[in-house]
């Protein structure tokens, strides 16, 4: 992760919670660390341990927590299966994921839990909102359709093994290197691939491989689509087999054309479309010129010292304190011009 530098832009920090506290309940239950009341707190500590590190490197002037809604799911009523096949919830990161909004709000920072939504929502609202206000953006997350929302003004955490000084910085960059596609077209890679973890097929016969090589030699599936319709499909044939025959491999073109007009390729991909697309026009309550409104550091210090102090790690109180009680890097700029 970047050390924290002099920037142009305030900074909106998008915390995807229920991923973050879904990680550390497994990495951490073993640790079977309880609050002062002697509730779980394993998942709540190592959640709060890994956004006071992300603050602390990325000095965000906001922070905002994405949270599900865990009574109603509008994607569940559409597609009954999503997310079937999931093992059930253990007892003890159920009641951490119920009480990390209370937690969170008793602070200071803004949560969302958007009605029949979920966390990716606000992900993506996060990202529409820094873009129309002039601001960066960085989503914290361990799920990787946020890669949908990467572009010149909002970067991914994804957090992998290694906790957040281990985990990737994704730029519209670093995104094409790793799977070969552009940011703008991600979300069609991923409805051609589909998402086992969302139970989400994906096109019979695409591979990632095969989807990258489609989106970066032809253009996104609208225009994949467009030349199926109206000429068949030959553009985009003629086009994989002449970047084939550059790359000295075998010639795909017509097979890619076929499996896309074979059964229901297209509904298929449709369908991953309107279940993977996020809703980005959620209100996030964020009022960046109203000093002390929820989300905008930094925040009291006596108040982080309360609430945290409630999980009973001194030195989880302390980095708190230091951390959220500090004026973001980007205050310093505003007040040099």
């Amino acid at each position: 992760m970047p050390a924290p530098h002099d920037r142009p832009r305030r900074l909106l920090l998008v915390v995807d919670a229920p991923s973050l506290l879904h990680r550390n309940h497994h990495a951490r239950a073993h640790t079977g660390m309880t609050d002062r009341s002697g509730r779980p707190a394993w998942a709540l500590h190592g959640m709060l341990r890994q956004i006071l590190e992300a603050i602390d490197g990325f000095a965000p002037d906001a922070v905002i927590f994405g949270l599900d809604d865990r009574t109603a799911s509008v994607r569940r009523d559409f597609y009954p299966d999503y997310k079937a096949g999931r093992a059930e919830k253990d007892a003890a990161l159920v009641d951490q994921l119920e009480r990390a909004g209370a937690l969170l709000d008793a602070l200071g920072l803004a949560t969302l839990t958007p009605p029949g939504l979920e966390a990716d929502d606000v992900s993506a609202s996060g990202a529409t909102w820094a873009r129309d206000n002039g601001w960066s953006c960085v989503i914290v997350t361990s799920d990787r359709d946020a890669f949908a929302h990467i572009s010149d003004h909002t970067q991914v955490l994804r957090l992998i093994n290694g906790g957040i000084q281990a985990s990737p910085l994704l730029n519209p960059a670093r995104l094409l290197t790793m799977y070969g596609v552009a940011a703008e077209h991600y979300l069609d890679f991923a409805a051609l691939r589909g998402d086992a973890s969302d139970n989400l097929p994906g096109v019979t016969g695409i591979g990632e491989k095969t989807a990258a090589t489609l989106l970066t030699q032809v253009g996104s599936m609208q225009t994949v689509w467009a030349d199926i319709d109206h000429n068949a499909g030959r553009l985009v044939a003629d086009t994989l087999d002449s970047w084939a025959a550059e790359q000295g491999t075998r010639r795909m073109g017509a097979t890619v054309v076929r499996r896309l007009t074979t059964g229901d390729a297209r509904e298929r991909f449709d369908f991953n479309v309107r279940i993977m697309s996020g809703r980005d026009d959620l209100d996030l309550g964020i009022t960046p010129d109203v000093p002390g409104t929820p989300g905008l550091l930094p925040l009291d210090p006596q108040r982080v010292n309360h609430v945290v102090g409630f999980l009973d790690v001194e030195s989880t109180t302390s980095l708190a304190i230091r951390v959220l009680s500090t004026d973001p890097a980007s205050s310093a700029s505003r007040q040099d011009r």
